[in-house]
């Protein structure tokens, strides 16, 4: 029987090695691993990728899609368009960004309705731990969220507030007893003249980095390592900044403490001492730290302390981002991502003697072991056709007119990148081909249970 599609790729990223191989894949799976070229008539229809790359499509666990509610920030169609032009075939969207919050089971429906039918690519759930849903929490497991949610300090979303170490204790048990993660956005404010400062210099880059020390971070994390160990509770440290709280997690891991952390493109490709002043697009939180720091992160992403990369891409209108006034202070933090991630990181591995086996596991194969996606993030034989096709060697200068999220607004704007996603399949369906998109919304909602 011939197979729907053909894929013909010399290099191509499989478990085993780079290879010249065929995917032939049916129903959206891939359903056979040919060497070579396979003969002609295998497939209705056969694809060759020259001299690209074809790899599983990288896994986003870390997005602020804001449907419903706040599509004026961003939404599931502009999302799910930027995630397959930048080879994303999977996201999962963070809870509290959306009007009403995912920490309840009808918000959490409201939000599955806003997304049907409007998603090109893949989609999971991040439910919310916020004060006083311990109760709400067994229900959002039962519809399938992937995990949890909650922070340590002011989210900047009112109806999103932070979570004490007891708020988490009370739903621990919860959580382990189905293997559910809990991401925690971990630090621990406190006031200090360093936050005077930065309210006299508002347009100041290093006032900003200063009212959010390093210090916040490592004592969060110390504080959640222990909450870790002690109910032996999968912990997920999000959007590592802080290269202090590196040994302490070699630590944990060292013991058998179920912790795992990530870190983001920001944090790697940017270094505080070239951001400028006033320019809000490089405001995130926790913030872009020092190049000595930076280097720090990526050494130990090398050597598997951070488990992968993810975008935590979190747009918001210019007005919000104080785009035309400059005022840290005052801006959103957040920053776009999600289109260009597989060139950033691929772009800072070149001359490092990085593999494209590593840059997969990366952004795809660690990310589906996380979120116990099973067919999901790797090429073999049953698993899921959700490829990407990239040319590791053409370069994009990135400009706002290459920007598929909502507003065009990223700090990489005027970068010049290597890596140049061409085709990107979900479901054994291409989505984006070399600029365009050519199918309809195909994406899937995924569900813990389902």
């Amino acid at each position: 029987m011939k197979a729907d599609l053909a894929i013909y790729c010399k290099q191509t990223v499989l478990p085993d090695g780079i290879k010249e191989v065929t995917l032939l894949i049916t129903e959206g799976k891939i359903v056979e691993i040919q060497e070579g070229k396979a003969p002609a008539g295998s497939a209705a229809k056969s694809v060759t990728c020259g001299e690209s790359v074809l790899m599983p499509g990288l896994i986003d666990s870390h997005v602020h899609i804001n449907e419903p509610g706040r599509t004026e920030w961003e939404g599931f169609e502009t999302a799910t368009k930027a995630a397959a032009a930048g080879g994303v075939t999977t996201l999962v969207d963070m809870p509290l960004n959306s009007t009403p919050v995912t920490t309840t089971l009808a918000n959490f429906k409201a939000k599955l309705k806003a997304a049907e039918g409007k998603i090109y690519v893949n989609c999971g759930f991040w439910g919310g731990i916020v004060p006083g849903n311990a109760k709400d929490i067994d229900a959002l497991i039962d519809a399938g969220v992937l995990g949890f949610k909650a922070f340590l300090t002011h989210s900047g979303i009112e109806d999103f507030p932070n979570a004490s170490i007891k708020d988490i204790e009370t739903i621990a048990d919860k959580l382990v007893r189905k293997d559910l993660p809990l991401l925690v956005h971990a630090e621990f404010d406190e006031k200090s003249e360093a936050q005077e400062e930065h309210v006299r210099e508002p347009y100041s880059y290093q006032a900003f980095l200063k009212s959010r020390p390093k210090e916040w971070e490592d004592k969060a994390i110390a504080a959640m390592i222990k909450v870790a160990e002690k109910f032996r509770l999968r912990t997920h440290i999000v959007h590592l900044s802080s290269s202090n709280s590196i040994a302490p997690i070699q630590d944990a891991k060292q013991k058998g403490i179920p912790i795992s952390v990530e870190t983001c493109p920001h944090y790697l490709f940017f270094n505080a001492e070239t951001i400028p002043d006033a320019d809000p697009r490089f405001k995130c939180t926790p913030p872009i730290r020092e190049k000595d720091n930076n280097e720090q992160l990526w050494s130990a992403l090398v050597d598997g302390t951070i488990d992968f990369v993810v975008t935590d891409h979190s747009p918001a209108p210019p007005e919000m981002k104080s785009i035309t006034d400059g005022n840290l202070k005052e801006a959103w933090g957040g920053i776009s991502t999600l289109q260009f991630e597989l060139p950033i990181v691929w772009t800072m591995a070149m001359g490092k003697d990085v593999t494209l086996e590593q840059i997969s596991a990366w952004l795809s194969t660690n990310i589906a072991k996380f979120l116990n996606l099973p067919a999901k993030g790797k090429i073999e034989v049953g698993a899921d056709a959700d490829l990407v096709v990239w040319n590791p060697v053409k370069k994009m200068k990135v400009s706002p007119a290459l920007m598929r999220f909502r507003h065009p607004i990223s700090p990489y704007e005027g970068t010049m990148l290597s890596g140049l996603v061409e085709k990107t399949y979900v479901g054994g369906v291409l989505v984006y081909d070399k600029g365009s998109f050519v199918s309809s919304p195909t994406g899937k909602i995924i569900l813990k249970n389902s």
